[in-house]
């Protein structure tokens, strides 16, 4: 009878410290989900593509002076729709080839400016100074009564 009991081993049951042990680290694995979990859904884009924008009415040709730039909605980007001393319309991304930085119109030069860095464009989009590497996209602009309409081509 003595062997029998020697051969059984005592079954131990889990203790205090080991509960204890098993919700504090879920509850520290819990917490730096809690925390990274949304700074990982900002730094990681959505996968969306763009619009598939042809053609925006950028505004219309009564309301734009002579000499005048005013910045519109092209799909998910800036645009910009400038009316040149002679009164041509011409329409271009409103994004710097330097840093996208928005551009806008200076009225006393004639010249689409980018403040970030003070780079210039003139009236066809290419790069006059400053940084930016290359010309502006050029949009095409047709008139359609009043409405000016800006699409990509």
């Amino acid at each position: 009878m003595n062997s029998e009991n020697k051969s059984e081993a005592p079954v131990r049951q889990p203790g205090r410290r080991t509960f204890l042990n098993l919700l504090l680290s879920t509850s520290i694995g819990a917490s730096a989900v809690a925390i990274l979990y949304p700074i990982l859904n900002y730094l990681i884009p959505p996968k969306a593509g763009e619009p598939t924008t042809a053609s925006v009415v950028a505004g219309k040709a009564s309301e734009l002076k002579n000499n005048s730039g005013v910045i519109f909605r092209f799909g998910n980007k800036p645009g910009i729709l400038v009316r040149t001393p002679d009164g041509e319309l011409r329409a271009f991304s409103a994004i710097c080839t330097h840093l996208e930085c928005t551009v806008q119109y200076k009225k006393d030069t004639s010249q689409i400016w980018c403040a970030c860095h003070n780079g210039t464009y003139d009236l066809t989009g290419k790069n006059v100074s400053g940084p930016p590497p290359k010309p502006l996209e050029a949009y095409k602009v047709n008139l359609r009564g009043d409405e000016v309409v800006v699409s990509k081509g």
